[in-house]
């Protein structure tokens, strides 16, 4: 396994039947090397900061029927709620003083955020805030909607693409959607100039080391500048309510992994890490990421955006926090960094 350690840490991407035999490797000692190559490469690019984007969950309305979400369109648990432009700018407002000069931009695929309401939103963010950079994840959309939302000032986009296996996808996704437009739309977010960011879930139902090969494949080629890692996490109101969460130590080896393909990717510890384990976000770091997302959603709605079940939205995930945040990071050897933050090729 180490000759496969040796090529990937040459930046040289892995055939399929070689991240197959990579990723369930059960040897600790292989996965602490990996790990410790992981932190080297990753502190040679970008040093000991951790970026800090402060994350605000506009809209919990979604158009979409995920089986494994908590916001999908049949659930009748989900309490929705939608952001108006001054509450959005507010908030940013709020971050932008707190020091933050990074803000994301999340929701539901919410049919009611058209381009004519999303244009301005994003216009008058960019207005108020010129030195912030502006992250969009508000899902699939056309060309011309991504043209006129980069043109307004977003310069970032997430859009994880789950799974990069066309029968995994459809465990997890029902008709109409589709990977290949899902895929589709990364390239198209890569073609008008966005920093994109695509990312899986691990552990989710009819996950296995084919399919996470198949993650590995995509990412080599599409080369995002930001990839989202997290173990998926049951949600009570959805079809997967019974299955089991995903292995936060195989979502931290992928980190690793991942983190060793491209040593400049953008790699957050995700906030379904840090509610999967109390020492996830460290974990994460310690693992390779270099982006925390704390959240800025005003308190009243914060508890509201529920795509699993025990989301954590207080201590190190909440932005009003991030004092102790820097404290803790500090206490780990890092630095809370609130510049922007942009891929190191921008």
């Amino acid at each position: 396994m180490i000759d496969l350690l040796d090529r990937l840490s040459a930046h040289r991407s892995l055939s399929q039947d070689e991240w197959e035999a990579l990723i369930p490797c059960a040897d600790p000692l292989f996965w602490e090397e990996a790990r410790c190559r992981a932190l080297s490469v990753r502190d040679e690019v970008y040093g000991r900061n951790v970026f800090l984007r402060g994350l605000i969950e506009f809209t919990s309305f979604c158009r979409n029927d995920c089986y494994y979400c908590g916001l999908r369109r049949s659930s009748r648990s989900a309490e929705r709620y939608r952001l108006g432009l001054g509450e959005i700018v507010d908030a940013c407002r709020s971050g932008y003083e707190a020091g933050f000069r990074s803000f994301v931009l999340q929701g539901g695929e919410d049919p009611f955020f058209t381009d004519e309401r999303m244009v301005p939103i994003v216009a008058a963010i960019r207005k108020a805030f010129p030195d912030a950079a502006i992250t969009l994840s508000i899902g699939e959309r056309s060309r011309e909607s991504y043209k006129a939302l980069r043109e307004a000032g977003a310069d970032r986009y997430l859009l994880r693409h789950e799974t990069a296996d066309e029968a995994h996808y459809r465990i997890l996704h029902p008709q109409p959607m589709s990977l290949s437009e899902r895929i589709g739309c990364l390239r198209t977010l890569k073609d008008l100039g966005y920093q994109t960011g695509a990312g899986m879930m691990i552990g989710s139902p009819g996950s296995s080391a084919h399919t996470l090969a198949e993650d590995m494949l995509l990412i080599a080629e599409l080369q995002p500048e930001m990839v989202g890692i997290g173990p998926f996490i049951p949600h009570h109101d959805t079809p997967f309510s019974a299955e089991r969460q995903g292995s936060v130590e195989l979502t931290l080896r992928m980190l690793s992994l991942v983190r060793l393909l491209d040593p400049h990717v953008l790699l957050p510890a995700t906030t379904a890490l840090g509610t999967a384990d109390a020492d996830g976000l460290i974990k994460g770091l310690d693992a390779g990421a270099n982006v925390i997302m704390p959240n800025l959603t005003p308190s009243p709605v914060r508890s509201k955006y529920l795509i699993y079940d025990g989301k954590k939205i207080s201590g190190d995930e909440a932005a009003e926090n991030l004092a102790m945040i820097s404290a803790k990071l500090a206490a780990h050897g890092y630095r809370a960094s609130t510049t922007r933050g942009d891929y190191i090729a921008y």
